[in-house]
């Protein structure tokens, strides 16, 4: 059974900072480690002891994790960015939390002995004879171990200890990934054979000057070895156990909400009866009306959780091919409970929310082709804009006139026209992208403009098939982007404050377009009356770009089963990055690197000279088998990656890329782990440095061919819209939802509709009226859907009793669970 591991954090702000530089403040930034993996950089707060960030990640993790660390650092101009303090969280802390963590967190000091990682991999054994006992210690290799050299490597050697007595191996110069082979003796009568005591084998980097570095430590209980004479494998390298000092608070604290979500998967047979039932919901509708499973489930599903329930059911219904007849089946029943045209599509119902998910899962890529240059444009020319009187900075808006301070006056007419000019360019941009949009997308708005019409005929409500649907598009798309681009990934970092106000002017504005100007006037915000005459002019616009985005032939759009959110040809990342290829002469290392752009699809990764240039160069993404990080030690370069592929004749071939900062190397690492999850070929371990100078710089093996000296993570991603899609995943989600709620539809459904039998068995007159006939059979219809349901839910809930119950049984042999790999 698989374990489905995803993280949430939110890294919100920091508050009492210690000021590190000469001006008595601080430039802070947040640097995120899972188990001292570096995943996420915020941005550098500049010259605050109080930052703000509000930066928020989701990471995959399917084979787990043991610690999430989060540095906090000044950053320096010159020399060395300066450590301020970390928080570490154990997976037990964070687990231990249901509903997450959100807590301030008091930062405490980076203690050298604490920061170990890697593994090391040992075999020992008790050798009894009738005069002694020995213990044969053989270390093989380590890995992944902590670097303490100014070059980025350890010079690293093992030492055995037991009680009095220690040996040690060779030392093995400028590498984290040594390779021993050497076997170390202790006779344990020397040193008095105590069951109850441990054998602690110490990792340590030699120094020629000064003290050695620690490294990290297993211990192991002698009463294990007496059990099991011959214990091998590869032990996760601990630290030495110094309890962490929060400094009293001096260090500041930061205010954190992490979440950990932990799904234990079945085999696909498993989840296949819930699949059905759902997939029969939407491809054989009863009435509008009668109950089914999807009704069932919005009934148990609370506000917290409907979003991701709701993006859960857009990703099983587009691997199954159905996205469309599922969303008109939700939107229909929406459409037809509304009286009121007013109130269609505003609450958090189900409809409204698979509704928002969908055009998130499909429409981001489109969103970001019509709308990051404008957001990019604003970003980078930073304007002074408001027109709220009582937010008016004057002193902000010096060089809007030559003559000295700018008027008030001139700072509103100012922000109109730049207004104006950014609204238009907005606005033109989406009008002219119909072609752009996804069909699938505007196949499911042509069905739900069809609904409106048909329950809204009249000619008052003539405008309603309109609002329904720049409902979703403006209000819960576009705008939404507009107003924080980096939740769309459309920017790496929040706005600053200037920028801010910008695009919450421009927001504004394009609701009230989305609204087709209908409540213009009628808000407090009069201030904004100078927008009013470009907002109305853009309604026609928007009636016209509505009115040919649902003018499409619903059957030639394709809606075949699917692994991804996007179709292979689509181009779901593109940048320039700096290219290395391992083959050929070793040239000076500053003409190694060329710069190239590059375009992502889940068929190629292919790259030019420039976004123009005609001649592209591709590696088919079938050939991938590898996507890791290369240690800076090997180029002397940060934010290095590599791309292994295998050619048909079985031979490995890299190529290694730079990109400008953390961030978008994680982003990169992610993308292309997606895009290459199905292929077959995988490598189960790789060099994560580069072979130069007739050795691996990793690991100094000669051999080119050397098997991989570390673990490959080729299914650790972050999680955004581009996530592959996951049937047995999904399922296991809606299973949980179903089950919490299982008690409220037993006792709605079941229990009260046997109460009601027993009721009418006794009235059998009032029973036999027309309308109690109609509700008695809907009745009847909602408990045998209920009841299947629930049989279903059952039947899953047994499965995963006997697997964990198996798992445990198969687990009785001895663990070291708190290190053993």
């Amino acid at each position: 059974m698989a374990t489905n591991t995803s993280l949430y954090f939110r890294i919100v702000e920091g508050r009492n900072l210690p000021a590190k530089d000469v001006s008595g403040t601080s430039d802070p930034y947040c640097i995120v480690k899972v188990d001292n993996e570096v995943v996420a950089r915020t941005a550098t707060v500049w010259k605050n002891l109080n930052p703000f960030w509000g930066e928020e990640y989701t990471l995959h993790l399917p084979t787990g994790f043991h610690t999430l660390t989060f540095y906090v650092m000044d950053e320096d101009t010159i020399g060395h960015d300066d450590v301020i303090g970390k928080i570490s969280l154990s997976k037990d802390v964070i687990a231990a939390q249901p509903k997450g963590l959100d807590n301030w967190l008091n930062l405490s000091r980076v203690d050298p002995d604490e920061e170990v990682q890697g593994e090391i991999r040992l075999a020992l054994e008790l050798h009894r004879d009738a005069q002694r006992t020995c213990l044969h210690c053989h270390v093989i290799e380590a890995r992944d171990l902590a670097p303490r050299d100014i070059s980025g490597t350890s010079d690293p050697f093992t030492r055995i200890i037991y009680n009095n007595l220690s040996a040690e191996t060779s030392i093995i110069k400028k590498t984290r990934f040594p390779h021993w082979d050497e076997t170390l003796e202790l006779c344990l009568d020397e040193g008095g054979d105590d069951e109850g005591g441990s054998v602690t084998v110490e990792v340590w980097d030699w120094d020629m000057v000064g003290k050695n570095d620690f490294l990290g430590k297993v211990e192991i209980p002698l009463s294990c070895l007496h059990r099991s004479p011959l214990l091998q494998g590869w032990f996760r390298l601990m630290p030495l156990g110094n309890t962490e000092d929060d400094a009293g608070g001096k260090l500041g604290a930061l205010r954190l909400k992490v979440r950990l979500a932990e799904e234990r998967i079945l085999p696909s047979l498993y989840y296949q009866p819930l699949i059905e039932q759902l997939v029969e919901a939407v491809i054989s509708p009863s009435e509008v009306d009668d109950p089914t499973p999807l009704t069932l489930l919005e009934e148990v599903t609370t506000v917290e959780s409907r979003q991701d329930v709701a993006m859960t059911l857009v990703k099983i219904y587009l691997g199954q091919g159905l996205v469309v007849p599922f969303l008109d089946y939700l939107n229909t029943r929406e459409v037809h409970n509304t009286t009121d045209p007013n109130t269609l599509f505003r609450s958090n119902s189900l409809a409204s929310k698979a509704m928002e998910q969908f055009m998130k899962a499909v429409g981001m890529l489109y969103l970001h082709e019509v709308l990051k240059p404008i957001i990019n444009r604003i970003f980078e020319e930073r304007k002074y804009i408001e027109l709220d009187p009582c937010k008016i900075d004057l002193n902000r808006c010096r060089r809007i006139s030559f003559k000295g301070s700018a008027s008030e006056a001139e700072v509103r007419e100012s922000s109109v026209g730049l207004l104006q000019t950014y609204l238009t360019s907005i606005m033109e941009a989406i009008v002219n992208s119909v072609s752009q949009c996804p069909p699938v997308m505007r196949v499911v708005f042509k069905q739900l403009h069809k609904r409106v019409e048909e329950q809204f005929p009249e000619p008052e409500n003539e405008d309603v098939k309109y609002l329904a649907i720049s409902g979703f598009f403006f209000l819960r798309l576009f705008a939404p982007a507009i107003l924080t681009p980096k939740l769309f990934q459309l920017r790496d970092h929040h706005a600053d404050t200037r920028t801010s106000r910008t695009l919450l002017l421009l927001a504004k504005a394009l609701q009230s377009v989305g609204n087709l100007g209908l409540q213009l006037g009628h808000g407090k915000e009069q201030w904004m009356t100078p927008l009013h005459p470009i907002i109305l002019c853009s309604v026609a616009s928007v009636k016209d770009f509505l009115d040919k985005l649902v003018d499409i032939d619903h059957d030639n759009v394709c809606e075949a089963p699917q692994r991804a959110v996007f179709l292979p040809s689509v181009i779901v990342k593109e940048g320039f990055l700096q290219k290395h290829k391992a083959e050929g002469p070793q040239l000076l290392k500053r003409f190694t690197f060329k710069k190239r752009y590059f375009w992502l699809s889940s068929e190629s990764l292919s790259y030019a000279k420039s976004p123009d240039w005609q001649v592209r160069s591709s590696i088919p993404i079938q050939r991938v088998c590898a996507v890791e990080r290369v240690d800076e030690n090997a180029f002397q370069l940060q934010n290095v990656m590599q791309v292994i592929t295998q050619d048909t004749e079985g031979q490995l071939h890299t190529t290694y890329l730079q990109c400008k900062n953390v961030n978008e190397l994680n982003q990169w690492l992610s993308a292309i782990r997606k895009v290459s999850i199905y292929n077959e070929r995988m490598l189960p371990s790789f060099h994560p440095g580069a072979h130069r100078g007739n050795k691996w710089t990793c690991c100094l093996q000669p051999d080119r061919t050397a098997p991989g000296c570390s673990r490959t993570h080729s299914a650790v991603t972050l999680g955004d819209w581009s996530d592959p899609l996951d049937p047995d995943a999904e399922t296991q989600i809606v299973y949980k939802e179903l089950l919490q709620g299982r008690d409220k539809l037993r006792k709605q459904y079941l229990e009260t509709q046997e109460m009601e039998t027993a009721e009418q068995e006794e009235t059998p007159l009032k029973a036999s009226q027309p309308s109690s006939v109609s509700a008695q059979g809907r009745s009847e219809r909602a408990r045998a859907v209920a009841a299947r349901l629930l049989d279903v839910v059952l039947d899953l809930e047994r499965a995963h009793s006997t697997f964990q119950s198996r798992e445990r049984d198969e687990s009785g042999a001895f663990i070291l669970t708190s290190q053993r790999t």
